[in-house]
């Protein structure tokens, strides 16, 4: 199979809201709103390193659990594979945040953290939050559709998606708008022609 242009959807809470993290630290419900109203997308790591992205994160929803993430992974790294494979195989399976606490009170154990500035969401095999678990994690799927994949021919390889309308998001990823490189064009063409035959 070619990776090039292949991604696995992933999902689960990255934090719980007013449960205490190994640290004592507690997170308050909507500390993450004026964050993922800013402007920058949010990172998705391997183990919280900084040099090894392995995907982008779609979307983010606060709810009365914690807050919930939606994500793909990109298969045309090999690490992203790697890491596609270990959570397939129920290997690892947290989900771990990076980010610079803007507001807080001291509290007992830690503190209470009711504002943060969120930079990064890990996959990571021990989450500093226990109850920050990945729920789901999807098989490999193309990116485009059939129809699709003409138009996939004149932009790079595995060109980014534009941010979904639904929930926060974080933004950072346009499709390429540079023109199709020589011969490109026809071999589009050809192609939009066979799927036209195979669909009727």
């Amino acid at each position: 199979m070619n990776n090039n242009c292949f991604v696995a959807d992933i999902e689960g809470y990255a934090a719980v809201f007013n449960t205490p993290d190994l640290n004592g630290d507690v997170i308050a419900p909507g500390a993450f709103t004026q964050s993922l109203r800013a402007s920058g997308a949010v990172r998705m790591l391997y183990q919280h390193a900084a040099e090894t992205p392995i995907g982008r994160w779609v979307s983010f929803q606060q709810d009365g659990y914690g807050l919930f993430v939606t994500g793909e992974i990109l298969l045309s790294s090999p690490r992203a594979r790697e890491v596609h494979a270990l959570l397939s195989g129920g290997a690892i399976d947290g989900l771990s945040i990076g980010y610079q606490t803007r507001r807080a009170q001291k509290i007992k154990a830690g503190r209470r953290i009711t504002e943060a500035e969120l930079w990064e969401v890990s996959i990571v095999t021990f989450p500093m939050a226990p109850k920050a678990r990945i729920l789901r994690v999807g098989p490999a799927r193309a990116e485009y559709g059939a129809q699709d994949y003409a138009d996939a021919f004149t932009q790079s390889v595995c060109a980014p998606r534009p941010p979904s309308p639904q929930g926060a998001q974080t933004a950072g990823w346009t499709p390429r708008s540079s023109p199709p490189e020589p011969g490109v064009q026809p071999l589009a063409d050809a192609f939009r022609a066979a799927t036209n035959i195979l669909s009727v």
